[in-house]
């Protein structure tokens, strides 16, 4: 009865450290799949099931996340929960799922080894049946010999697991396996044991492989470096693959307590570079050794230890799983998707932007800026000639033996003449179709499809973005588009139109040197009729902007003056409506360099402002001193003035005084002098009333 209330409400799937790769994708695959039918043991005991809701999955962070960071597939998230909290939260779930096929370290293992022993040790009071699934790895499988098959390569599966021995550094997997395996031999446990032995995981924005993908991506070096021989066959599976396997177990409850789960490749390493190399990158790869890795800072230790397994194993308990299997065939197979997944994943989108208008107006130092802030390329017709004509030459001379061969050498050579011819009979001009092969080129090589450019000044017109940018599939397609097509690998997705008033570009033009002026052709006979064909295509009947404004990529207008010499508030614009860089950013290098320049304007900054604010408070002190004293003169003056105004006001007083008050009193005093009488106050006051009254 407590299985089948059990049934009626989504499984608790526990997955230790949901930030990290493998088990992030796990989760995130098990939280949006719904349970499907289970083994018919259970069908049989407890009815068949359908349209389960989805798993709820709990998990643990090795790492501390803001709200924000919060995962969203994960229903109950814990940070560094204590074994008691820990061992709560396991009880409470129905399936635990215990990863540590990506840690070489002693922690997670030991945790894994902790777990299983706590809930098996408690399984008697568990009020229904739970399942662990130990996710280990192929590491365990390295130093493996059959003893039947010693002069050849072996082909080893799952009933060769007696025969595994572990690679040194994964001893403690090894023990972990087999205490599961020891678990799961148990006879009417209520805790179902399994271990899986992942292939070394690829996908969604990789792993182990990143430093490959990366150095395709950047194309900053002109070989993929592969270290060691690359002979060596590694056993891989997808990320998501590897979740379909563990929700198959869930689900199905096989027989089988140790499944290996791989999938069907037999790749080496050297044939995954390479083939990395040919969908993203320079398409060339390089032989290092293993101590290059270390000293390359391209790879740690351990990781070189997985890079360097050699098994071919053949996996087939999965082979009778219903997964929906995102690379059954490998990774080299299904490369296409896997670049793109890497893309999607890490967000490193291409940054296409177009920038148009009149000359002078300021579009290459513009494009120049936005460059260097996304790391894009930046393209020029003039720029892509002249590397055209490098290429070529370099071709002929064999500047690339690997690459060159007599016949590409000719075509170069072929190339090169039409290219010289042109120039000299069109005075220093291509023909549209020559601009046409060789634009196409460059917006179709590797770093523009990969990090995006800036087209400077081209296309002019209306007729040359549709060629240009013109898509070719879907012109054999018999169904009729709703709006104007375009090519969407190449054309550009943010126009930027620099609009200026002829003056203002007369002026600046007239204020360059003449050496410049010449350089760049904005010579007075020059620059007025490239203007005045800058206006009329303007007003054309189908303009350039109507191209990309047919095609919802609406061009927006910034007008440049003279209150703004070095372009702040348009590029600060330009950058507002692209968004971020979609890419790696700064190398270490470059960030420290960039980092101790800020560092430097700031200390600069604070020197500045605490001589500003030192000079503003001595200015302020002089002020209040010299306030000071002025009202200290004032005052004295004021005291000056009171003491007259009294003075004044006190003479009418004194005269009342003297001539009617101090005679009579004068008289009295002195009578009461003579007379000493006992009581001189009362005699001086009656003495003045008789004298008043005569």
């Amino acid at each position: 009865m407590a299985e089948k209330k059990q049934q009626s409400r989504p499984k608790r799937i526990f997955v230790n450290d949901v930030d990290s790769y493998s088990s992030k994708h796990i989760a995130k695959l098990l939280s949006k799949c719904e349970a499907g039918k289970t083994s018919e043991d259970e069908e049989a005991e407890l009815g068949p099931l359908r349209g389960e809701p989805p798993f709820y999955i709990v998990g643990t962070v090795s790492s501390s996340l803001s709200n924000d960071g919060k995962l969203d597939f994960v229903r109950e998230q814990y940070t560094f929960p204590s074994r008691d909290e820990l061992f709560q939260l396991l009880l409470e779930c129905d399936v635990v799922v215990y990863n540590i096929s990506e840690s070489s370290t002693q922690q997670q293992v030991e945790e894994a080894e902790w777990a299983i022993t706590a809930l098996h040790a408690e399984m008697a009071n568990f009020k229904s049946r739970k399942m662990f699934i130990l996710v280990s790895t192929v590491m365990t499988w390295v130093m493996t010999k059959l003893p039947h098959l010693d002069d050849i390569e072996p082909l080893i599966s799952e009933e060769d697991f007696r025969y595994k021995m572990p690679h040194p550094s994964f001893r403690n997997h090894n023990k972990v396996e087999k205490l599961v395996l020891k678990l799961a031999r148990e006879k009417k446990s209520k805790l179902k044991c399994y271990v899986i032995s992942s292939g070394i995981q690829y996908g969604m924005g990789e792993n182990l492989f990143h430093y490959f993908f990366k150095v395709s991506w950047l194309m900053q070096l002109p070989k993929v470096p592969i270290f060691g021989q690359g002979t060596n066959h590694i056993p891989m599976i997808h990320v998501y693959d590897l979740g379909g396997v563990i929700q198959n177990i869930i689900e199905q409850r096989p027989k089988s307590k140790y499944i290996l789960a791989t999938d069907d490749s037999k790749n080496t390493l050297q044939t995954i570079v390479k083939v990395i190399s040919d969908v993203l990158g320079p398409e060339k790869v390089q032989k290092f050794s293993l101590q290059d890795a270390i000293t390359m800072k391209a790879f740690k230790p351990e990781e070189l230890d997985c890079l360097s397994i050699n098994l071919q194993l053949d996996a087939y308990i999965v082979k009778e799983f219903n997964i929906n299997w995102k690379s059954k065939t490998g990774m080299v197979e299904n490369m296409e998707t896997i670049v793109q997944e890497y893309k999607d994943t890490r967000q490193l989108l291409p940054i296409r932007i177009c920038l148009v208008g009149p000359p002078a107006v300021g579009k290459t130092t513009v494009a120049e800026k936005l460059c260097q802030h996304y790391q894009i390329h930046h393209i020029t017709i003039k720029g892509i000639i002249e590397e055209k004509i490098t290429q070529l030459n370099g071709l002929i001379s064999g500047a690339d033996p690997e690459c060159v061969n007599e016949e590409a050498a000719a075509a170069a050579q072929k190339q090169l003449e039409s290219i010289n011819k042109s120039l000299e009979i069109n005075q220093g001009r291509l023909t549209e179709e020559q601009v046409f092969d060789i634009l196409q080129n460059k917006l179709y090589s590797k770093p523009c499809r990969n990090q995006g450019f800036v087209l400077d000044g081209f296309p002019k017109t209306y007729s040359q973005a549709q060629i240009h940018f013109f898509d070719m599939e879907r012109q054999d397609s018999d169904v009729m588009p709703n709006k104007p097509q375009y090519n969407k690998l190449i054309t550009p997705e943010h126009v930027f139109a620099l609009d200026a008033s002829d003056d203002f570009l007369m002026k600046r033009v007239q204020g360059l040197p003449e050496s410049v002026a010449v350089k760049m052709r904005y010579t007075q006979d020059e620059f007025v009729p490239r203007l005045s064909r800058y206006r009329q295509l303007s007003n054309a009947e189908e303009t350039l902007l109507d191209f990309f404004d047919q095609r919802e990529i609406h061009p927006e207008h910034i007008e440049v003056n003279a209150d703004d010499p070095e372009y702040t508030d348009v590029i600060k614009k330009i950058m507002e409506s692209v968004g971020v860089p979609k890419n790696y950013g700064l190398s270490p290098e470059k960030q420290k360099e960039e980092d101790q320049k800020r560092e430097d304007e700031r200390k600069q900054k604070l020197t500045a402002e605490t001589a500003k604010n030192k000079q503003r408070k001595e200015a302020a002190l002089a002020e209040m001193v010299a306030q000071y004293e002025e009202w200290q003169k004032n005052l004295s003056e004021v005291t000056r003035q009171e003491c007259e105004l009294l003075e004044a006001c006190s003479l009418p007083l004194r005269n009342y005084l003297m001539k009617y008050i101090i005679p009579s009193l004068t008289e009295a005093m002195t009578e009461c002098c003579k007379i000493k009488p006992e009581d001189p106050v009362d005699f001086v006051a009656e003495y003045l009333l008789r004298s008043n009254q005569e």
